[in-house]
């Protein structure tokens, strides 16, 4: 696990452990242990094993199911997840403005896609009956489902609406 965010606070500054989430690496899957505080700079947060942007401002890909598992189990930020097929054409639709949400989402959020058709047993697993269908997961849990295509505004309007109420 990186502490590289420790050695970044300045003297006199003190990180509570109630302020320190793990945000799973988008590139490489360590897990990181961030201060919330400094979720503001997610811009400077970067992997502390391959020095990757911790928040990409885009989905990340997770069709392998352990990897799946690793970000959903690890992280301290929510995570929305598009469930979508590459011959779906409401899927292709929404995955421009998918992108445009992570955007708007991110650091608060974490987005991720997965494409039923290369990981099947994870559409499965979900219940997943329709396509596209966003699942919220916070601590590990299923918070919120929503199937269909949407906008993005819609997209970070669902999201907010299930992490605030």
């Amino acid at each position: 696990m990186s502490t590289g965010w420790k050695t970044r606070l300045s003297e006199g500054q003190r990180c509570e452990l109630a302020d320190i989430i793990n945000v799973v690496c988008a590139d490489c899957d360590a897990v990181n242990r961030v201060p919330q505080s400094r979720l503001a700079e997610a811009d400077k947060a970067v992997c502390g094993r391959c020095r990757s942007k911790l928040f990409p401002g885009r989905p990340v890909a997770l069709d392998d199911a352990s990897r799946f598992q690793r970000h959903i189990e690890n992280s301290g930020v929510p995570v929305l997840v598009d469930f979508w097929a590459p011959w779906c054409g409401p899927c292709l639709m929404m995955a421009p403005e998918f992108e445009k949400a992570a955007e708007r989402l991110e650091p608060r959020v974490r987005l991720v896609k997965v494409n039923t058709e290369a990981a099947q047993a994870l559409g499965a697993r979900f219940g997943v009956q329709a396509i596209p269908t966003m699942i919220l997961f916070r601590n590990r849990r299923e918070v919120a489902r929503q199937s269909g295509a949407m906008q993005a505004a819609a997209i970070a309007r669902f999201a907010q609406a299930h992490l605030d109420g």
